[in-house]
């Protein structure tokens, strides 16, 4: 025993031991801010693709101050901001180079010393973006704040005062909510605001451009903004801008009056940036493809993104989870209310879309049947709830998933539009259609009088809200929604009067989905994503193609003997009823044969009326009259 205890005592000796980590980053604080920061950008090195910053910061106290390059983006629910696009940092004052020292553990932190009768800290840097970033082209340019600027640790960013400036190449014009104050040939000065402001204000600039007024005389103005690579792809007809009128009037009818003095809705027509939106409180960014109004047909699965995006005015910038919310832009965000933020969001895009007549009742019910087998093919809720797919952005932004279905993967928003459409559903059922999730919204949203200071929530005044409409217990029914295992996400479209089905022809909105994936989408029978030259994009988790033992990356030689083609495969999956699937494949430069274990034909999604049913999916997609 004695032997024993003298070799515990050595090792504790010669074993490592930790070192203490360095002090923490001063803590932002609730206090005013003494001056104004100046911000200048300059965005016009086209070539190289970078922006050049220059700040002056008015100093606050002699001694140790931390400057923080932003980290987390509130659209992104993420700390998708890199500090490897910073370079060429240099920090001076008095016109005096100082020396600066990174944190050793927080690398968005830099550490200076500021001298006793010091008045201002001027910096200077670089951002760098690559051609493959998309934020930089010739017609185009897309400038984002909060990867632009230095600010001081100790201060909220809501109370720090910002004066931007932005030069741009010569022939763009630039869109933006922020006030302009002045310009000067293609240099334009910003009115000052918050740093909390400006990051949530980005600006687009294109050579070729429209602007349309929405909104009449006498409500605050909704701006259209179009930019394009191409002028002719600017020519949106008289019935695109009424159904967007129609829009803004659906919009407040259900959530109540704006929270902006002005919004400008930019939506940039250009195949140069991925398709998508971010959410700000007096603007939407709304990229499209080149052709959504010159070919407005083949958009169906783009058509209710700026209907989400103005939703977000009210849903996720005005009204925000406490949790979510946080003083800076270094401050870490939880996102466990992401199926409010993000899921009711997406389910009001798809209602709005419906009652402005973005789409037709038909399409709105393809685009809910895809929603419905996305979310019933989510093998993976058997070992990770919708819960925790919200935290899904907190890890995996910016990385990809080989197996979505099983991994889960921001599943917030097609599960989102099934939760909440069963959440209307009870409320009908239980008030005799007399209260809905309309009444909810009005009630939850039109709150503060205008106001533009975020008012934050928690999943108690969620219950409350839906409870002061509807008396249940919705406390017990979301979180059984939100922690289950099990398969009853879709029993909102039933108690709605509708099914999801599959037959063997693809609706236009699933066979459009295809077309945007640049695949053949065999999910819902062999458990195949495919490439029109072979390429496996996605195999089900456990699906027939997963039992014969294809991954992500495989490349398909051969179907059923003859070399591969999209129209092959599909019409052996058609006769596969009576003759299995037989391929070769190639993948880790080994060529395999296999049968796919699959009896059946083509499987697509489609919603059907259950007989005898009250249809209440209709009522809800149906325009709301003025109040």
């Amino acid at each position: 025993m004695a032997f024993t205890c003298s070799l515990a005592a050595m090792g504790a000796g010669i074993n490592p031991q930790p070192l203490p980590y360095p002090a923490p980053i001063e803590a932002p604080r609730d206090v005013p801010f003494k001056g104004t920061l100046s911000l200048v950008v300059d965005a016009t090195d086209i070539a190289h693709k970078l922006f050049t910053v220059r700040e002056t910061l008015p100093v606050q106290a002699s001694g140790p101050l931390t400057l923080l390059y932003p980290a987390w983006e509130g659209a992104s629910h993420a700390e998708t901001i890199s500090v490897a696009n910073l370079a060429g940092l240099f920090v001076s004052i008095n016109g005096k180079s100082i020396d600066w020292q990174r944190d050793a553990v927080d690398m968005h932190a830099f550490h200076i010393n500021v001298p006793v009768g010091a008045l201002a800290i001027e910096v200077e840097f670089q951002y760098l973006t690559r051609a493959s970033d998309a934020v930089m082209t010739p017609n185009l340019v897309n400038v984002q704040w909060q990867r632009l600027l230095l600010y001081p640790a100790g201060w909220f960013a809501r109370n720090i005062p910002v004066a931007a400036s932005l030069k741009l190449p010569p022939g763009l014009k630039a869109f933006t909510s922020l006030d302009v104050d002045g310009a000067s040939g293609d240099m334009i000065a910003f009115k000052p605001a918050s740093l909390e402001t400006l990051a949530d204000s980005p600006i687009y600039a294109g050579r070729y451009w429209r602007q349309v007024k929405l909104t009449p005389d006498g409500v605050p103005a909704v701006r259209l903004d179009l930019l394009a690579d191409n002028p002719g792809d600017l020519e949106e007809t008289g019935d695109d801008l009424s159904k967007l009128r129609q829009l803004l009037v659906q919009t407040r009818q259900l959530l109540g009056p704006p929270h902006y003095a002005h919004y400008d809705a930019i939506v940039t027509l250009s195949d140069a940036f991925p398709a998508g939106g971010i959410e700000h409180l007096e603007s939407g960014e709304d990229n499209l493809p080149a052709n959504y109004f010159t070919d407005s047909a083949e958009q169906l699965n783009n058509r209710d993104l700026i209907a989400h995006e103005y939703v977000h005015s009210w849903n996720g910038k005005f009204r925000q989870p406490a949790d979510l919310w946080t003083p800076t832009l270094n401050v870490p965000m939880r996102d466990s209310l992401l199926w409010v933020y993000e899921g009711q969001t997406e389910f009001w895009g798809r209602v709005l879309a419906a009652r402005s007549g973005q789409r037709t009742r038909q399409e709105t019910l393809d685009k809910l049947a895809l929603d419905a087998a996305v979310v019933d093919a989510r093998v993976g809720r058997s070992w990770k709830t919708l819960q925790d797919s919200n935290n899904d952005p907190l890890y995996m932004a910016g990385h990809s998933v080989a197996w979505r279905d099983w991994q889960r993967r921001e599943d917030y928003y097609p599960e989102g539009v099934m939760l909440w459409l069963d959440v209307d559903a009870i409320m009908r059922e239980r008030s005799n259609d007399k209260k809905n999730l309309n009444d909810f919204a009005r009630a939850f949203f039109d709150v503060g009088n205008g106001s533009r200071i975020t008012s934050t929530y928690t999943f108690e005044q969620v219950c409350d809200a839906l409870d002061r409409i509807v008396p249940y217990d919705w406390s017990g029914f979301l979180r059984s929604r939100l922690d289950a295992h099990d398969s009853g996400v879709l029993d909102g479209l039933a108690r709605m009067g509708w099914r999801l089905v599959y037959t063997d022809t693809p609706t236009a909105t699933f066979t459009q989905d295809e077309a945007d994936s640049g695949v053949i989408d065999l999910t819902y029978s062999i458990g195949l994503s495919i490439s029109s030259k072979g390429d496996v994009r996605v195999v089900s988790w456990q699906g027939p193609a997963f039992t014969a033992g294809m991954a992500p990356g495989a490349h398909i030689i051969s179907v059923n003997g003859k070399p591969y083609t999209s129209d092959l495969m599909k019409a052996a999956v058609k006769s596969a009823v009576t003759t299995l699937v037989e391929i070769q494949y190639e993948t880790d430069g080994q060529t395999h044969a296999a049968t796919i274990p699959y009896h059946g034909t083509l499987r697509y999604p489609q919603l059907e009326r259950i007989a005898g049913s009250v249809d209440r999916l209709s009522g809800l997609l149906a325009p709301v009259n003025s109040h």
